[in-house]
């Protein structure tokens, strides 16, 4: 209860002073004119959208933030405290925000990436760590409410290993960079661009790939907040559009693709190329489908796949309670699928 009620002070901060002009009114007037996105720097479509200003030239009568966020934790404190509208964030934060005691007033509406080989679980040289079993009475840093953080739960009760036998620290990428650079850390769970870097001085023990393989997925979503697609249903169906045509950009212009991510996450063509080829980017007219979204005749497996992310989430003690799925797809935002994407 201490940790929730945290979370409300952070939020309402967030909404006064995060996002400047339409957070006092949480930006989802039906005259406000104003989307204020939160974005994450890792590979994907969204990186794309924002660079080459997709939404802003669909939307021209809008006033469009992008605010860069460094995990899905602060990300559903943002959503708390009403200071964004649309979101670039991780499976497994978003089925803790869609669980009590958060339960966040928000909808999926679009699948970015299904993680690959872009999340993984790396052990530092020289930890002695050969696999996930050895991570007993070591220590290991992920940021917390991540899918980084779900997978690494994943991994090591797969592992037959105990939570409380490894000493788990919360730490952003950029900070695990540091501290492991300093020999703080034994092993890390952490994302691209970050996991290239801990990756020239480590072992891969499991990727995200593998615990999928295995029955635990994880999705980078974006999501929009109720209010705001009440209040803007065509300016959710514009950023579908662009989003949609930043993953034909990826599968069909891979050049243009990685440049325009290189930029974003200041790498070379060839390093973005590289690091985009480790992730699992869907087709427009996949999202639509039974695996995916679904349609409004009938909502996808998504929905299961974030009510089984809750369901592990709740036997690690990690959220209060597990939403049903008929909650969880009245959460999935399937309106116009799929002739919205054309």
């Amino acid at each position: 209860m201490k940790k929730f009620l945290s979370v409300l002070a952070a939020a309402a901060l967030l909404a006064t002073a995060a996002c400047g002009d339409g957070a006092a009114s949480g930006g989802s007037g039906s005259a406000d004119k104003t989307i204020r996105l939160a974005y994450q720097a890792f590979p994907s479509g969204d990186l794309i959208v924002k660079n080459q200003g997709l939404l802003e030239k669909a939307l021209p009568d809008y006033k469009i933030t992008w605010t860069k966020f460094d995990s899905g934790a602060s990300i559903n404190t943002a959503f708390l405290g009403r200071s964004i509208d649309i979101a670039a964030i991780g499976s497994s934060p978003v089925a803790r925000g869609l669980s009590a005691p958060l339960n966040i007033p928000y909808q999926v509406a679009f699948v970015l990436d299904v993680a690959g080989d872009n999340e993984a679980l790396v052990a530092r040289n020289g930890s002695g760590v050969t696999d996930v079993a050895g991570l007993r009475g070591k220590k290991v840093a992920t940021p917390f409410a991540s899918t980084a953080h779900y997978s690494l739960l994943a991994a090591l009760n797969k592992a037959g290993v105990k939570e409380s036998e490894v000493t788990i620290v919360d730490l952003e990428p950029q900070d695990i960079l540091a501290a492991w650079t300093r020999g703080d850390l034994d092993a890390a769970y952490s994302w691209l661009p970050s996991l290239d870097e801990l990756k020239k001085n480590g072992k891969v023990l499991i990727s995200s790939k593998e615990l999928a393989t295995a029955g635990k997925p994880t999705l980078d979503l974006g999501v929009v907040s109720t209010a705001f697609i009440q209040a803007h249903p065509e300016a959710v169906d514009a950023w579908r559009k662009v989003e949609a045509q930043a993953l034909d950009v990826i599968a069909n212009d891979p050049a243009a693709a990685a440049k325009a991510v290189g930029q974003e996450l200041n790498l070379s063509p060839a390093d973005a190329q590289k690091q985009l080829s480790q992730g699992v980017f869907l087709k427009p007219a996949d999202l639509a489908s039974p695996e995916w979204l679904g349609t409004e005749a009938q909502v996808g497996k998504l929905a299961e796949n974030l009510v089984s992310a809750s369901e592990f989430l709740k036997s690690q003690q990690k959220i209060d309670a597990v939403p049903d799925l008929a909650t969880v797809q009245k959460s999935i935002y399937v309106k116009g699928l799929p002739d919205v994407l054309s």
